[in-house]
């Protein structure tokens, strides 16, 4: 697809920036809880204390929904994420309750739509592991076994059987979960949350969490908040502060692009009769999905190593974009000619084990690195059970089978995910590709179809 007018941008393209941000902090005050950061995790916490008649105070950079929650593919998933023949050797006693966590999550975000009437182009028709070779659906068969061995649950069935696109051998569709705008349900989330009691204070970028006896102290640039208690919703951006745990996430940029609107009956051509989405079982995995406005989003497929903090505020390399507009001409060859009109990106964090965690340091500071890539869900359901548990002092089972108190975790994420470690694996992904024979399998079906046409 062509790259030459795509336009870049630091922020989402699924909505526009809203034209109602909040004042920054501005001198001083206290309060019983803080929750620092507004994505889908801390204003799901606050939103949830504020229900729960809490004094809570939210502090957000830029304003609520402005990370990584509104920049990803939109994807509600109803299972882990990640390769889950690693997870179930690596975390065997985890991996039933992260199964379960992920239906609860698909269920809550849901839920969190219905009850505050969030118009966001939600349609519940699953997310596809897809598979483009008949190697790679032997993983996916493999993979869907794994999942049913933890007691989740997903339909295998061939590329005409889940109404995939010409281009994919068939794949797996989870149970729960399905397509919507990333951007809108963040907006919508937001929007209660300013409607609720909590004090939210956006443009408020957090230099500093720090204890001060029994009170924790955050510092922005114009006032400090004192909180007794302190739940930390940052994702990756936590990594600036001595309060979080080392290695608790490794900063990776992923890129979203999306094409111009397509014409119906080009789209038509494709048989993407489900339009669900779809993620491919590579190892640095590639998703496409159609919109409401018919256009096709497709990410990831490289991912980028962040070095050091702060992180930089950047745009998508032009590069990588490049590569992700051959991919989509590749899998769907009738649409070469399509441009890509836009490309935006943002920093997700990986947490130690690619599975969800939370946790506490001390008795006041609460955490959580619920997204893997794989966590619009997760991240805002976790954020839930934390705020719950500190108003009642008990955890749910979900909660308490990913809790940790530790201070510091294994820095093997940190040490796996270098930049050259990331190119060599894209690479083997091209190399498979290649030898697949995937990157023809698009063009080949399309050849069979107007065969089958100039013969009928």
């Amino acid at each position: 697809m062509r790259t030459d007018g795509t336009k870049y941008s630091n922020f989402s393209g699924w909505i526009d920036r809203p034209d109602d941000v909040r004042p920054a902090l501005d001198g001083d005050l206290t309060c019983d809880i803080a929750v620092v950061g507004g994505g889908m995790g801390g204003m799901a916490a606050a939103l949830r204390l504020a229900e729960r008649d809490q004094d809570v105070v939210l502090l957000e950079a830029e304003f609520c929904g402005y990370g990584s929650a509104s920049r990803n593919g939109g994807q509600i998933a109803g299972a882990p994420g990640g390769d889950l023949r690693m997870l179930s050797v690596q975390s065997p006693k985890k991996m039933p309750v992260m199964v379960k966590l992920a239906e609860h999550a698909g269920h809550y975000v849901e839920d969190l739509i219905k009850t505050h009437a969030i118009d966001c182009d939600y349609v519940p028709n699953g997310l596809v592991w897809g598979a483009v070779s008949p190697l790679m659906m032997l993983r996916v068969r493999t993979q869907a076994a794994v999942l049913r061995a933890f007691g989740g649950q997903g339909t295998v069935g061939s590329r005409e059987e889940l109404g995939l696109p010409a281009g994919f051998v068939g794949g797996m569709r989870e149970s729960i979960g399905g397509m919507l705008n990333p951007g809108k349900l963040a907006r919508g989330v937001r929007r209660a949350l300013l409607a609720s009691s909590a004090k939210v204070f956006e443009q408020s970028r957090v230099s500093d969490v720090r204890r001060t006896g029994r009170v924790v102290e955050i510092t922005t640039p114009h006032g400090t908040v004192r909180a007794n208690k302190v739940v930390l919703a940052t994702s990756v951006y936590g990594g600036e502060w001595d309060i979080t745990p080392k290695h608790l996430a490794t900063p990776l940029y992923v890129i979203e692009t999306e094409s111009e609107p397509i014409a119906p009956e080009r789209l038509a051509e494709l048989d993407w009769t489900s339009r669900s989405g779809i993620i491919t079982q590579h190892q640095l995995m590639t998703h496409y999905r159609l919109t409401e406005r018919n256009t096709i989003v497709c990410g990831v497929r490289q991912a980028q190593r962040g070095q050091s903090y702060p992180l930089p505020d950047r745009v998508p390399d032009p590069r990588v974009v490049q590569d992700m507009g051959k991919d989509l001409a590749r899998r769907f060859p009738s649409l070469s000619d399509v441009a890509i009109e836009r490309a935006w990106g943002g920093w997700i964090g990986i947490s130690p084990d690619w599975l969800s965690i939370a946790g506490q340091v001390g008795d006041n500071v609460f955490y959580s690195m619920a997204c893997n890539g794989h966590g619009l869900c997760q991240v805002p359901y976790v954020a839930r059970q934390i705020a719950d548990y500190i108003v009642d002092g008990e955890m749910s089972e979900d909660l308490a089978g990913i809790w940790s108190d530790a201070t510091k975790y294994p820095p093997s994420m940190a040490l796996l995910m270098q930049p050259f470690v990331l190119r060599a694996i894209w690479g083997l992904d091209r190399l498979n590709d290649f030898f697949n024979g995937s990157k023809t399998l698009a063009r080949r079906t399309r050849a069979r179809r107007r065969g089958r046409r100039g013969n009928s």
